[in-house]
């Protein structure tokens, strides 16, 4: 259903990274109207116990002066206690339907090896999807990872556990992926014949996108005696992996570029003179950082898990999933061995797969519909 021009109040708790970007594609594409509440990107876990506190308060610009001025839906995610803003708001503002978008969720997410879950926020995941009207995820993968993850804390309860907790996030459930924004590739810098291979990690520098697999690769590149330039990119924060410093010593001939662009145009300009994207990662729900890269232009080679094998064709999978650490270093060492005449056999039709799947434009359109769709089939009263 196709509703007019809704208002829509987003409360982002988390202002920063994929979720500043998710945000801003959407406001700027969507043919609703917005006003957005945001709090910085930092001190995560307050951020999930303390952000409905935040965006609850009476003075708050998003509810509006006025009965009728107030928004028509909320767009909020995971990092918000859902059941938490609905019981605080005010009580004109109770039955104002919201949908959660689930970026990540923290019953799944790795931790490292030193550390050990804390399940209240989990369960706070469990019941933001049980107070909020919808529920989007952004992959099918991480649909079903979540639920599983759910049914298996639930069985751990010793006792009280109301029946049916999953199948009712499931009923209100759907997939959205959300909208990445580069333009085809007809920018796309040419490579010279006798350049080097070029391959771009474009990935947080953090634990959980698995480093050590990538940089053994390249060690085992350098060892082999390969010709290849190495593209860093993502966020860093104050530490990294130790892999990074302990490798760079060895690689430093080998990397071109280490380090976060905040700057759009110059992350994409990077983007398009790279060849490869790798993934070594053991967790992703969705992968924009490898979903860019791919519309920019890059082959991928993805690990053969996770969400991967639903962000890739499947009758692509040969060509771009790995199976293997040592799979990977042995394509990557084909890969230079033949960079002077590279070809992207799968290029355009994964480009061309991405952009359904996930160009702004039908990307944000499905959200706009979800919006239109919750408001005009909204029951719940106040």
């Amino acid at each position: 259903m196709k509703a007019d021009r809704l208002r829509v109040a987003v409360l982002e708790p988390y202002y920063g990274g994929s979720h500043a970007q998710f945000v801003d594609t959407v406001v700027r594409n969507s043919r609703h109207e917005y006003v957005v509440a945001t709090m910085p990107a930092r001190k995560w876990k307050w951020r999930m116990r303390g952000a409905a506190l935040w965006f609850s308060r009476e003075d708050n610009a998003w509810l509006g002066r006025a009965s009728g001025d107030g928004p028509d839906v909320i767009l909020c995610n995971d990092m918000l206690s859902v059941a938490d803003l609905r019981a605080l708001l005010p009580r004109a503002r109770r039955g104002i339907p919201i949908a959660c978008y689930f970026h990540e969720n923290q019953l799944t997410y790795p931790l490292p090896a030193e550390d050990e879950r804390d399940y209240q926020y989990g369960m706070t995941n469990i019941t933001s999807c049980l107070a909020a009207d919808v529920v989007w995820f952004n992959s099918m993968f991480h649909l079903e990872d979540f639920l599983t993850a759910v049914g298996g804390l639930l069985a751990k309860m010793p006792d009280c556990v109301p029946p049916g907790i999953v199948e009712a996030i499931r009923q209100k459930s759907d997939v959205r992926p959300p909208p990445v924004d580069v333009a085809s590739d007809d920018r796309r810098r040419q490579r010279g014949c006798a350049e080097p291979l070029a391959i771009v990690w474009p990935h947080r520098w953090e634990f959980d996108k698995n480093p050590e697999a990538f940089f053994d690769a390249l060690l085992r590149l350098d060892e082999a005696g390969c010709d290849f330039r190495v593209v860093l990119l993502g966020e860093q924060f104050r530490t990294a992996p130790p892999v990074f410093e302990s490798s760079w010593s060895r690689l430093k001939t080998h990397i071109v570029h280490a380090g976060f662009l905040p700057d759009r145009a110059a992350y994409l300009s990077i983007l398009r003179g790279c060849d490869v994207v790798v993934s070594t990662a053991i967790q992703e729900n969705f992968g924009i950082a490898v979903a860019e890269a791919i519309l920019a232009g890059c082959q991928p080679l993805l690990p053969n898990r996770l969400v991967y094998p639903e962000l890739v064709p499947e009758h692509l999978h040969a060509d771009c999933l790995y199976s293997s650490d040592i799979d990977l270093f042995d394509r990557l060492r084909l890969l230079t061995e033949h960079s002077g005449v590279l070809e992207r056999p799968c290029a355009k039709a994964l480009q061309a797969h991405l952009r359904e799947k996930c160009g702004v434009t039908r990307a944000v359109g499905r959200l706009d519909d979800g919006l239109s769709e919750l408001l005009a089939g909204q029951t719940r009263s106040a």
